[in-house]
């Protein structure tokens, strides 16, 4: 791929910021603690669901700042390996934070922690389908 069609390729398919992201998936993992609540009337169902959302976003929130590091960006070698190294912290702590669970939430509702956790996983292809599009680009 030549300079220019590679210029055009990013123009045609432009990158997603993970920070954006990760803002969409807050603002989701909030707006299904709060609809929890009030759906229910138990805090502990808002807080379920907020803990399962915050066991994706803190998590996504560290593997983007691992890969935005320095050392990420050496070369194409580092970046692969720091990829799949900021890969396996970010499911450890999931894990490790799934885990803790039982202890962090009084009274947690495991159904409203899982729906908190998938909606806010979830939320990454509606980051990607909401992204503007450059149509202005020349086509061959």
């Amino acid at each position: 791929m030549s300079a220019e069609e590679a210029q055009q390729f990013r123009q045609r398919n432009p990158s997603v910021s993970p920070w954006r992201v990760i803002a969409w998936q807050l603002m989701t993992g909030l707006g299904v603690a709060v609809a929890a609540w009030a759906l229910t009337g138990r805090y502990n169902v808002g807080w379920s669901a907020a803990y399962g959302a915050l066991a994706v976003v803190i998590p996504a929130a560290l593997f983007a700042r691992g890969l935005m590091g320095r050392f990420s960006s050496l070369n194409p070698a580092t970046a692969v390996f720091g990829f799949f190294i900021w890969e396996m912290v970010k499911i450890g702590l999931s894990v490790a934070l799934l885990a803790m669970a039982p202890k962090m939430v009084p009274g947690l509702s495991w159904p409203a922690m899982l729906v908190g956790l998938i909606l806010t996983m979830k939320v990454n292809w509606v980051a990607l389908w909401l992204t503007p599009k450059h149509a202005n680009v020349k086509q061959n």
